[in-house]
């Protein structure tokens, strides 16, 4: 496995640069803040193969769907991520002749991204015959202010002779996807405002067929810069550009600082409230100097890391691992917008198309959970209810009652256009379900489900009753014609986990209208016929069972394939989705990620140790891990079954999934949601930590690769550190009120400020 970049703590560098792997650098580098993000592209300009990518958050575009054969219920639109107006853009030019790493021949060069301070730098020495001049840029995107991108050059001469510099700062509305149809350009620019210190594009996406919202984007830059000779250069009508000019003598540098606002009609109704908003936002940046701005973001992302550190001694490569994970995550999502989701890619490229999945409520909930307050968890589960009439329209469109929250989706309005994706990979809406539980257990918070929880707790379940069938022949209830969370089986009957999600949501649902108020349960309206209904499919669920196997079968006919394990696949056919036709993949036995095991994972404590057994060590042999969500839950499996070995084997696989390009499928962004798993597979699979009955419970161990690992966890108003060493296991409660815990069967009394052993 080719590894591109040093193992460091706190830093993803390399001092090597080859252009066959700048696409893969460009998303390892990528730097966002919630609000708005970016892939490392070079802002000086990149004639090679490169993939530009800047995305405002909840900016996006309907493209139409294009499906061979059109059927009743099929998406009217597929929704994209759109590549934002170009304002990082600053084109360098050393004696008249632009800088270009893809013609330049250059040394000394280093890309190095701070984890700790959330700060991306590269720096290169250009040598032009006797011509040789050193370049460092830095750049961020603050979260203490989220429209500003903070960017900075020097240029040093290091040459024997002067040495003419000219720097080009500009925002560029000539801007494609690459994913485009035929070339198409999203952006229409309404308006330009060259001056010689600042410029600004007022610009707004193409109007579109679906009566979906036109987005409107604000850049306005101003620059800092101590050379003299400044002109306004606009190229066209579409650009604002400004050039700094001046001449270096030997061993002297210049500095230029380009600060951008960034706004968009997502927070201002009209054109005018946009551009006066963007002045006064760059007014005020003005006012402050590079070193307060950077320090005002570095102060945040501390206070983040305070909270959230995961620290693993002795594994330099888990320990990068992890933190370039929570780095990614926090960069795409940390719970500041309700009207925001975390898309699998985040800010680091256009697949997925910058949607919402259900990646969010199986995977990235539970770690916003132990590590923010419980606020952000909470503006994930008002996206979902705040989406409802979507919902609503998504079941209809399937000639359904209730609600089918989407598989993709910007609005609630389901934009995906696979038809194996959009009508069967129904689970998803038992993982909203889920969420709302999760959320409720471990915060001990019932306010939300038993009001806007019950709600979409309710319209879920009307879904459920009406996809079900009951099938007279076996007396139970069935759903036929789904695909699972394993996508290398489509179209499949009695998918084990989707029953089961079903059956839970029925009974959880039913419990929780039990404990809502009388002006709830009126409005909710759900009859005593009704919740009988809802009960006998509780009851009479089929759930697919070999008691010879003691395993709950994946789906109807599994069985029958012909079972082999993914050890039996030639080493240069993986992975399999690279290498083999879907026709080939669907008639094999491999899994693309946890299916069953997502369920036993879900719901760990009620299955036994022989269940858990049984199951893992049928159908971990058979995975072939190629979904990015794979590893973590089967190694927190692994780890709750004391195989270490593989534990260690499949956290270190989510861990550095991206860092190490694990399934060859990096280069057009990183897996966001995905990387939630190395905490996962730490807190939940080494420290064994659950909830049950509102009590916190561990059971640690340390894995023998390493000589301690540590962590800190919200929970109920508490934060909490855990470290686990060769001396066994030490908890601290860092505030909040005292609190008991259990660790491995003992109950431990946990006082302010004291460690307990």
């Amino acid at each position: 496995m080719k590894r591109i970049f040093d193992v460091q703590p706190w830093n993803v560098v390399t001092h090597t640069f080859d252009p066959k792997d700048k696409r893969l650098q460009e998303s390892m580098t990528s730097l966002g803040n919630g609000y708005m993000g970016m892939r490392g592209d070079f802002e000086e300009g990149y004639s090679g193969d490169s993939l530009q990518g800047i995305y405002l958050g909840g900016v996006w575009y309907p493209d139409k769907t294009r499906v061979g054969w059109w059927k009743n219920g099929y998406p009217k639109y597929f929704g994209k991520v759109v590549n934002a107006v170009n304002f990082i853009k600053l084109p360098i030019e050393i004696n008249g002749q632009r800088v270009d790493l893809a013609k330049d021949q250059i040394s000394d060069f280093t890309l190095d991204l701070d984890l700790h301070t959330a700060v991306l730098t590269r720096s290169f020495t250009l040598k032009r015959g006797d011509v040789k001049v050193a370049l460092t840029f830095e750049r961020f995107l603050s979260v203490a202010q989220k429209e500003l991108s903070v960017q900075k050059v020097t240029v040093k001469n290091l040459s024997a002779t002067n040495v003419d510099v000219k720097l080009l700062p500009a925002i560029d509305a000539d801007v494609m996807n690459e994913e485009a149809n035929y070339d198409e350009r999203f952006w229409d620019v309404l308006a330009t405002d060259q001056q010689a210190d600042r410029g600004s594009v007022i610009a707004k996406t193409t109007p579109n067929p679906f009566g979906t919202p036109q987005f409107t984007s604000g850049m306005e830059m101003r620059m800092v810069s101590d050379l003299d000779n400044v002109a306004i250069d606009q190229p066209n009508d579409k650009e604002v550009a400004t050039a700094y000019q001046g001449t270096l003598a030997p061993q002297t540098a210049t500095t230029l600082e380009k600060r951008v606002i960034v706004v968009t009609s997502r927070d201002y109704k009209t054109q005018a409230d946009l551009t006066t908003a963007m002045h006064q936002l760059s007014d005020q940046v003005a006012k402050e100097s590079y070193a307060d701005l950077l320090a005002a973001h570095t102060q945040v992302w501390a206070q983040r890391w305070e909270k959230s550190d995961v620290e693993i001694i002795g594994d330099d490569e888990s320990q990068q691992g992890i933190r370039f994970n929570l780095f990614q995550l926090f960069s795409t999502y940390y719970g500041e917008d309700s009207r925001l989701n975390i898309g699998p890619k985040g800010f680091t490229g256009e697949k997925y198309g910058g949607a919402t999945y259900w990646d969010t409520e199986a995977f990235a909930f539970p770690v916003y959970l132990g590590i923010t307050d419980p606020k952000v968890t909470r503006n994930l589960l008002m996206y979902r209810y705040n989406q409802l009439p979507g919902a609503y329209i998504n079941a209809k469109e399937q000639g359904l009652k209730g609600a089918l929250f989407p598989m993709v989706t910007f609005d609630g309005i389901e934009c995906h256009n696979e038809w194996e994706i959009t009508f069967e990979e129904i689970h998803r809406n038992g993982d909203i379900a889920f969420a709302i539980y999760n959320y409720t257990r471990y915060t001990g918070d019932d306010s939300y489900v038993l009001h806007q929880g019950a709600k979409v707790l309710t319209e879920i379940s009307r879904f459920w009753a009406d996809r079900v069938h009951f099938s007279k022949r076996n007396n139970q209830y069935m759903i036929h014609g789904v695909t699972g969370a394993d996508e290398y089986e489509n179209n499949v009957d009695n998918n084990w986990d989707t029953n089961m999600l079903a059956q839970w949501t029925l009974k959880y649902t039913l419990e929780i209208l039990g404990k809502v108020d009388a002006d709830v349960a009126k409005r909710l309206d759900v009859s005593d016929d009704e919740k009988a209904h809802w009960q006998d499919i509780v009851d009479r669920m089929y759930l697919p069972y070999d008691k010879d196997l003691n395993i709950f079968v994946q789906h109807d006919g599994f069985l029958d394939k012909d079972i082999e394990p993914v050890s039996a696949i030639p080493a240069d056919q993986r992975p399999i989705n690279q290498h083999w036709s879907w026709d080939k993949i669907l008639r094999s036995p491999y899994i693309k990620q946890g299916d069953v095991l997502q369920g036993i994972w879900d719901f760990i404590d009620d299955y036994t140790p022989e269940q858990k057994k049984a199951n893992f060590d049928f159908y971990e042999p058979l995975t072939v891990h190629e979904s990015s969500l794979s590893p973590a839950i089967h190694s927190v499996l692994a780890a709750d079954l004391h195989y270490e070995d593989k534990a260690v084997e499949l956290y270190e696989r989510t861990a550095r999934l991206d860092l190490d390009n694990y399934n060859n499928d990096t280069t057009d962004g990183l897996h966001i949601t995905a990387m939630t798993g190395g905490w996962i597979a730490v807190v939940q699979g080494f420290a064994g930590m659950r909830v049950r009955n509102g009590q916190l419970h561990y059971a640690p161990f340390l894995p023998k690769k390493w000589n301690s690992f540590s962590f800190r966890q919200v929970f109920r108003g508490r934060l909490i550190e855990v470290i686990v060493d060769q001396a066994g296991a030490h908890f601290k409660l860092l505030s909040g009120d005292p609190l008991d815990i259990d660790v491995a069967g003992k109950t431990v009394s946990l006082q302010p400020d004291t460690v307990v052993e």
